[in-house]
């Protein structure tokens, strides 16, 4: 077991038995733990949107179409420039109103998913561009169209490039989502501010929230590792 995991898992059980010796222990960790589920549904919905947006921008960022290329430019360099802060804010008192957008839950999700779309589409393309050109050559001389090329040929290998980098996201969009609470969405970061406003108790309660996170990106860290193995060429898998 590396040393730092040692240490991490050292420091975890101190804080666990710390909060723990505390008589409302089982009170923190209930109220708390009920934004988790608030907090994976915005990431997974808002992280499938940047999915999308990604795949799409991606792409256009690869297109000879002069306009395409510049619109899909412009859409990745705005959102990786601008605070994903001022992001929901914008969209959620701005472009929320104007055309409809409700729920502060939607209006969370669709911020997060337009900024890391702009991130995503960074990954295709580099994922994409990997590919080697005497792929595309071959496959136009099968006579296959840009498209069948893509889809069939291009894409189903650029996924085994993007897959690591991809599961590193989720784990970002995860921990951004606990911006979400400034617009009132009851997940994990808001439970834990309202919990703490209301019995001052900052240390039980943001520690228990820290472990709960924390027990998150463990999960899915791991998770990235086992696809960054699986996307190795099958020679050094048996290094």
């Amino acid at each position: 077991m590396p040393l730092w995991l040692v240490l991490l898992l050292v420091l975890g059980l101190s804080a666990v038995i710390l909060v723990a010796s505390s008589e409302n222990y089982s009170d923190i960790a209930s109220f708390i733990s009920q934004g988790i589920k608030f907090t994976i549904i915005l990431s997974v919905l808002g992280y499938a949107l940047a999915l999308v947006l990604g795949l799409i921008i991606g792409l256009g960022r690869l297109s000879t179409n002069p306009i395409i290329y510049a619109l899909s430019t412009l859409y990745v360099e705005v959102f990786r420039g601008v605070p994903i802060l001022v992001v929901i804010f914008y969209v959620a008192f701005v472009v929320g109103p104007t055309v409809g957008l409700r729920s502060d839950m939607t209006r969370a999700i669709v911020a997060l998913g337009l900024v890391y779309g702009a991130y995503l589409a960074e990954v295709y393309r580099a994922g994409i561009q990997a590919i080697p050109k005497g792929q595309r050559e071959a496959a136009a001389a099968l006579g296959l169209s840009g498209v069948q090329t893509m889809r069939y040929i291009i894409l189903p290998q650029a996924m085994r490039i993007i897959l690591p980098p991809l599961g590193n996201d989720f784990i970002a969009i995860l921990k951004d989502s606990s911006l979400a609470s400034v617009l009132g969405v009851v997940e994990l970061t808001h439970m834990t501010r309202r919990y703490v406003s209301r019995t001052f108790d900052t240390f039980g309660g943001w520690t228990i929230a820290a472990l709960l996170y924390l027990s998150m990106t463990l999960i899915l860290s791991m998770a990235v590792r086992a696809l960054e193995h699986y996307s190795e060429p099958t020679g050094q898998h048996q290094k």
